[in-house]
């Protein structure tokens, strides 16, 4: 991880910094604490949709707070065709531009691992994070952005088959099974029947491989399940996502004509949500963001061409870019909010708690809230002080 001391690879489109600041805000915006707000208030309908909106589903299906992980992934494609353009233009060699990939790619991995290490008493290796999942694909993302379109549809296809055919192959769990190594109840509301059983939670694949692979490290006790059944593996699915991206990236920096993109990005969007509803609804894949299926990578990476479309219109083409700037601060720089996020919080909170306490309380049963709110607030503050110096973190 570098620090820049000026503005970004430019050319850059406001959109991609707009969508990705709203991503991280959402992301971010875990600190708003919700659920406090919603058990205080239960008869609250509006409390009670928010709480609802930023919480992951236990399982199949998806709500706005499932879609930031592919979101963030989608992007990391969108903008790479922006990137490869920029070095070229610079005179950068081709190996040197593949060093610099597998060093980014190394150095997002060891990101995620090192912060969620952070409190423990020694390192914590799993690479289910957002940032290792992008890590363990960017490389094989890069070198597929040197090739033509149709090569990367081919990869993508290639990807999603090949993941999905694994699955279905993987035996389902026989009568012997020891569930309780699972970390979940063999009558578990949320497991699918048939087919579809596949793919379902710490019986499938990747939980198989895990249970391997993680133990090849070291560990405080061995690893026998994720409680929330997510795996290494899913970067595979993940690169799925981030070609989607790729793809609209080379969309969007091509000489076509605005509406001509909107209608591709709007032609792929609900392409991808109703072949990703069909695969679920017919039991042939369901949509599980957790272990990224292959009817996920169709159906989330569908909502962000439209995301992308509506900003892209929005912003480029209407040139309404005021409304965006405070995202596009964010957005500008997501490597520092996400580390921001994940490094503060706990400490803006206790000192809030510590001189703030007794006026917050007086919000009751918003406080908690109001707390959050602040949390958040001095987040961006912090990145926009990053803004205004142009101080940007790269990897």
């Amino acid at each position: 991880m570098r620090v820049e001391l000026a503005n970004p690879i430019a050319p850059r489109l406001a959109s991609i910094d707009a969508y990705r600041g709203l991503v991280m805000v959402v992301m971010m915006a875990e600190v708003l604490a919700l659920g406090q707000t919603a058990r205080a208030v239960p008869d609250s309908a509006f409390w009670k949709f928010l709480l609802w909106q930023q919480t992951h589903v236990e399982w199949a299906g998806a709500v706005l707070h499932d879609l930031i992980q592919p979101s963030f992934s989608f992007l990391v494609g969108v903008a790479l065709p922006f990137a490869l353009a920029a070095r070229i233009a610079r005179g950068q060699s081709l190996g040197k531009m593949l060093a610099h990939a597998g060093w980014r790619s190394l150095a997002l991995v060891a990101l995620g691992i090192g912060l969620r290490s952070i409190g423990r008493r020694q390192t914590y290796f799993t690479f289910e994070d957002t940032l290792s999942q992008i890590g363990l694909g960017y490389f094989f993302l890069f070198l597929l952005g040197l090739r033509s379109v149709r090569v990367q549809w081919m990869g993508f296809v290639a990807i999603c088959l090949g993941y999905w055919a694994a699955f279905a192959a993987w035996p389902l769990p026989g009568s012997d099974f020891d569930w309780a190594a699972a970390g979940v109840p063999a009558d578990w509301p949320n497991h699918a029947q048939g087919f579809a059983a596949h793919w379902n939670k710490n019986t499938n694949l990747a939980w198989a491989f895990d249970r391997w692979f993680l133990n090849l490290f070291p560990r405080e006790k061995v690893f026998t399940n994720n409680s929330g059944g997510y795996a290494t593996l899913s970067f595979i699915p993940t690169l799925g996502t981030m070609l989607l991206g790729l793809i609209a990236g080379g969309w969007l920096k091509a000489s076509a004509l605005p509406r001509e993109k909107l209608t591709r990005f709007g032609i792929a969007g609900m392409a991808g949500i109703l072949l990703g509803l069909a695969l679920d609804w017919l039991g042939v894949c369901p949509n599980v963001k957790r272990i990224w299926t292959p009817g996920w990578v169709l159906f989330s990476g569908g909502w962000c061409f439209l995301f992308l479309a509506a900003f892209h219109a929005i912003i480029d083409m209407k040139n309404l870019r005021g409304w965006a700037f405070p995202l596009m601060v964010v957005g500008m720089n997501a490597i520092a909010a996400y580390c921001i996020a994940h490094l503060f919080e706990h400490f803006l909170i206790a000192a809030l708690n510590t001189h703030l306490d007794g006026v917050l309380k007086l919000l009751t049963p918003y406080d908690h809230f109001v707390r959050g709110a602040l949390v958040l607030v001095i987040f961006w503050v912090i990145l926009f002080w990053m803004y205004r110096r142009k101080i940007f973190l790269k990897v």
